[in-house]
């Protein structure tokens, strides 16, 4: 990747349509019929894809509450756990209980920007 494009998160491959992309580039690349460095450049395109659209098009807020197992920062990541935890939507209308949920908090600020 050249030094002045940003570079983005691989977090959305563990989503669902990431799994589902992963295993059709991977069949793809075991078939011959791709090669692995446009499937790489496939999946950066779909990290930044997807970086955009959820910044541009989610306006949703929720609250939640819950009590903080572990956290940790590595790697300019940080990962929480948290347990018991009761999320309210915006409206108010809806909740929504989990026993155990792993938040990751990257940084936003793309490269080159100031901080």
């Amino acid at each position: 990747m050249a030094a002045n494009q940003p570079s983005f998160y691989e977090l959305y491959r563990r989503s669902s349509i990431g799994q589902a992309l992963l295993d059709t580039l991977d069949g793809m690349i075991q078939q011959q019929n791709m090669d692995p460095q446009l499937a790489m450049k496939i999946l950066a395109n779909f990290d930044r894809a997807v970086a955009e659209t959820l910044n541009d098009k989610v306006k949703a807020r929720l609250q939640f509450k819950g009590s903080l197992d572990t956290y940790r920062f590595c790697d300019e990541v940080w990962t929480f756990v948290v347990k018991n935890v009761t999320f309210k939507m915006e409206n108010g209308q809806q909740t929504v209980i989990a026993d155990k949920v792993k938040i990751l908090s990257c940084n936003a600020k793309k490269a080159g920007d100031e901080k």
